[in-house]
């Protein structure tokens, strides 16, 4: 065998789900020129113990809709459910383990139907011995062959363990070692030792009417059941990944699963959104506080974040109504065989006389317990995971030991729980298996360093200093700092061929109308794009970009969208999609609430999504809970712009206009110069003056930090054209607006073909300070023939209502504004935003006469917040004194 030949093969070992799922990528990754040899003794494939049973009663855990083996494509499972197994199968069904070993069997299998993928061999054969042998590994079999490879995977899973037997058991043939490999007797009662997910499968195929089953633990804890419909998780309480030891950890978590029965009147709710923080906490406890979480917390854990299937909980719990199962708190202490059965005695003194002793206590999680892993461990080149679990493995799953990094040798699944604790699940699997494949496929071109990463672990293909710029730009970013742009245009200088820097360039420039350049930036994109191999994730960016800046709104908007909802830590990509100061949004009210909420599950508490979650909370009203997420924010990141924003609005919102001025004072003082559009934050301290009726404050403020001297880009439109506009309506700035210069600086697309129903809502705004009827008119014209619902039902009759203020037809115009009020939510933007419509509003009533709607309008505002300009306004109202006159 010639080395030439190793250069080009990959050894997978272990053909459970986790390796046949990394061989799978692997095959359709790497050309024919390549080979991946796939190492395992058992007869079948794509199975290992989790899938290996033939009983159909046998349920997975996690419904049909969780089960996907491509983290791209979540209803993959289902829709093979439905063409190989069953056309009714629902999104919340558990399809029996079974079908699923079919299932993942079947993806490699077609994987290898394709003449141009790497060949597959499937070897049934142990892995005795792995070594290096310079650049490449000798990975020695039981059969006496050995094989030269270039990487190799370690995908074992873990191996049931017999050390709690008493050695009279141990050598007896009725100890069921590997109850899915050995059958458990027909005959007579037996004892499952255990009480876990295997026990209960176990119990259900082992039940006889004539038979009793004894379960015998430490716990007498059984898995908790599903509950359909299911709670969405709620996400974990902010700060919770900074916890560093175990006893606050608990206080934390307890609290936080009563508050959630509170809210939602179910716990799975809380333990479901602590998914995305799990490793994280993990990793936060100290080496000791580990293992006294395995010795004291880790089965209560496991109890209540690995549940039954509802159907697998009424059948088991149906077999010990009928009582022909037992369950016994305790541990074996002896075991005496005779002839006809076992005379087991636990150590509460309880005897009992059974057929069989069932070994249901799960794998042992060491290195001891592995014959392959004790040999690589000798050799240096594995060593224990932390607690004891697993290997030690890095974050992307390159084993830690003596081989250097350019030697790729990797795992995947339960041996990498020491460093991930929760690591044997499908969602944690399908992400392992890919991203290691895509390691060892790189590895096999060529590519010997790590690409870097941005701060959410997403690849970027580019060098070391291009990266560091392009992080340090998309922190100025999720910080709402000045420079982003700069940033990226260095990293582009870097490096020339940086296609995410140049489509984040396009994205960004289009977005904030701020250049002309965003076509030049997406070229070269494309044309970087044509001479690198990207990742997915960076391929999927490009197009969504591409998309958005050459189609029409609602499609740029859809592809966009189905980006980030492929890679929700996207956080460039979720920060255009989401309204917030530096963009219009792609999704408003209700949507964007589902949205930010539906990225939990990948951000956690992160200080920059708890920031963006805080303004989510301020919209739905829940100004106790956004207050606690921006102060936690802005406690690990204080220039964190979008917690600020929120806070900004809590203030607002609930009349603490005072508190709410100083404080934004301070900020824009002390974190002001840094922060990109820090005119939004000077319009919230404005707005704060302007309900004080404080119209000096409001004029020196316009002056000093909104005039349009100060402001560039869309922002002169959005804070303040909007500001002189809502001073002229409520009648805090009398006499002629300075809008001459403000119009003069903002985009001129913006006032002619607004990207966005944000952007023409504002637009509309200034064209009305500013008495253009006639560009209203053209505008309205323009709304009205658009493709976008929310241009032709919301922006036309807004364009036609002011017309009617500008030309003081004030009926008109209140009956054209009264339907605006009703519809504006699509509109994006916040509520504070859009209220200068109703502002404007108010002011053609007043102007009509209609002083008791006015008033009624004004009643319902001051009933939500205190305004000393509000109830002068009233006032004036309603002493029919016409306001602004």
């Amino acid at each position: 065998m010639g080395t030439n030949e190793g250069d080009c093969r990959v050894v997978v070992v272990g053909a459970g789900a986790g390796g046949t799922l990394v061989a799978t990528h692997l095959v359709t990754a790497l050309s024919s020129r390549f080979r991946v040899e796939l190492v395992d003794p058992a007869p079948t494939t794509g199975r290992g113990q989790a899938y290996s049973t033939a009983d159909d009663r046998h349920l997975l855990n996690v419904p049909a809709s969780g089960m996907s083996a491509f983290p791209r494509d979540p209803e993959h499972f289902l829709r093979w459910l439905r063409n190989h197994h069953d056309p009714r199968f629902q999104p919340h069904d558990f399809a029996p383990r079974a079908v699923f070993g079919r299932y993942v069997e079947s993806l490699l299998t077609t994987a290898t139907e394709y003449p141009g993928n790497a060949r597959l061999v499937r070897r049934r054969a142990e892995v005795v011995d792995i070594a290096a042998s310079g650049e490449e590994f000798l990975v020695e079999l039981s059969d006496g062959d050995s094989l030269e490879a270039r990487a190799v995977v370690l995908a074992t899973g873990s191996r049931p363990g017999t050390g709690w037997a008493p050695p009279p058991l141990a050598d007896d043939p009725r100890l069921v070692a590997d109850p899915w490999t050995q059958p458990i007797p027909e005959v007579g009662d037996v004892l499952m030792l255990g009480s876990g997910l295997t026990m209960v499968d176990l119990a259900i195929s082992a039940d006889r009417p004539d038979r009793t089953i004894h379960v015998v633990s430490r716990t007498d804890a059984v898995p908790r059941a599903h509950v359909l419909p299911t709670t969405p998780p709620v996400p974990p309480p902010p700060g919770i990944t900074r916890t560093q030891d175990l006893d606050t950890l608990r206080a934390t978590l307890g609290a936080h699963v009563e508050d959630t029965v509170e809210a939602t009147g179910d716990w799975r709710a809380a333990v479901d959104g602590l998914r995305p923080v799990t490793a994280q906490l993990w990793r936060g406890l100290s080496e000791a506080d580990k293992r006294r979480f395995l010795a004291e917390d880790a089965r209560s854990w496991d109890v209540h974040r690995h549940r039954m299937a509802p159907a697998t909980a009424r059948r088991f719990h149906a077999i010990a109504a009928a009582g022909r199962l037992e369950r016994h708190r305790g541990t074996i202490t002896a075991v005496q065989p005779d002839a006809s059965a076992l005379r087991v005695t636990l150590d509460d003194g309880t005897t009992l006389r059974v057929a069989a002793v069932v070994n249901c206590t799960g794998p042992v999680g060491s290195i001891a317990g592995d014959p392959l892993l004790s040999r690589l461990a000798q050799t240096g080149l594995v060593r224990p995971g932390p607690a004891g679990l697993g290997i030690d493995t890095a974050d992307d799953g390159r084993i830690v030991g003596t081989l250097p990094a350019t030697l790729p040798f990797l795992a995947v699944g339960s041996l990498r729980r020491g460093n991930l604790w929760e690591s044997t699940a499908m969602p944690e699997i399908r992400e392992q298996a890919y991203d290691v494949a895509r390691i060892v496929s790189r590895s096999m071109h060529g590519e010997s360093r790590r690409r870097p990463v941005d701060p959410y672990g997403l690849t970027l293909s580019t060098s070391p200093e291009a990266a560091e710029r392009y992080n340090a730009a998309l922190g100025r970013l999720l910080r709402l700092q000045d420079g982003v742009e700069e940033g990226l245009t260095d990293a582009v200088a870097a490096d020339g061929g940086f296609v995410q820097a140049h489509a984040a360039l396009a994205l960004l420039g289009h977005e904030w109308g701020t250049n002309s350049h965003w076509r030049t930036s997406l070229q070269a994109a494309h044309r970087a794009a044509s001479d690198r191999h990207l990742d997915d994730r960076e391929s999927s960016f490009l197009d969504a970009v591409t998309t958005r800046l050459r189609s029409d709104e609602a499609t740029g908007a859809a592809a966009l969208l189905r980006h980030v909802r492929l890679f929700p830590r996207d956080a460039l990509a979720v920060s255009v999609a989401v309204p917030t100061v530096a963009f219009g949004g792609l999704t408003s009210g209700p949507q964007t609430a589902e949205l930010v909420e539906s990225l939990g599950r990948s951000y956690g508490d992160d200080w920059w999504y708890a920031g963006q979650l805080a303004f989510v909370r301020q919209d739905q009203e829940r100004w106790a809970e956004a207050e606690d997420l921006s102060a936690y924010a802005l406690s690990v990141e204080p220039a964190s712009g979008h917690a600020v924003h929120a806070r900004a609005h809590v203030f607002y919102e609930t009349g603490e206009h005072d508190a709410g001025l100083a404080w934004l004072d301070e900020w824009i003082r002390s974190r002001g110069p840094e922060a990109n559009h820090r005119s939004h934050f000077s319009w919230h301290a404005a707005l704060h003056e302007l309900m004080q009726d404080d119209v000096d404050a409001v004029r020196r403020r316009y002056l000093r930090e909104l005039a349009p001297s100060l402001v560039s880009g869309s922002r002169v439109v959005v804070d303040s054209g909007s500001l002189l506009w809502r001073g002229h309506v409520t009648g805090a700035w009398t006499g002629d607006l300075p809008v001459a210069d403000v119009r003069e600086r903002a985009p001129r697309e913006w006032l002619t073909a607004p990207p966005t129903p944000f952007a023409a809502m504002h637009a509309a705004v200034l064209l009305a300070a500013d008495r253009d009827a006639a560009a209203l008119t053209d505008l309205a014209d323009l709304a009205a023939r658009s493709e976008d619902r929310v241009f032709r039902d919301v922006v036309a009759p807004l364009c036609t209502g002011l017309v009617h203020v500008v030309e003081e037809r004030w009926n008109a115009a209140s009956a054209a504004l009264g339907g605006v009020v009703r519809t504006m939510v699509p509109l994006g933007g916040s509520r504070a935003q859009r209220e200068v419509v109703e502002d404007t509003l108010i002011h053609a009533l007043a102007m009509a006469g209609r002083t008791s709607e006015a008033a009624g309008l004004l009643d319902e505002r001051l009933s939500r917040r205190s305004s000393a300009l509000d109830a002068r306004r009233r006032a004036a109202v309603l002493a029919a004194q016409p306001v602004g006159q």
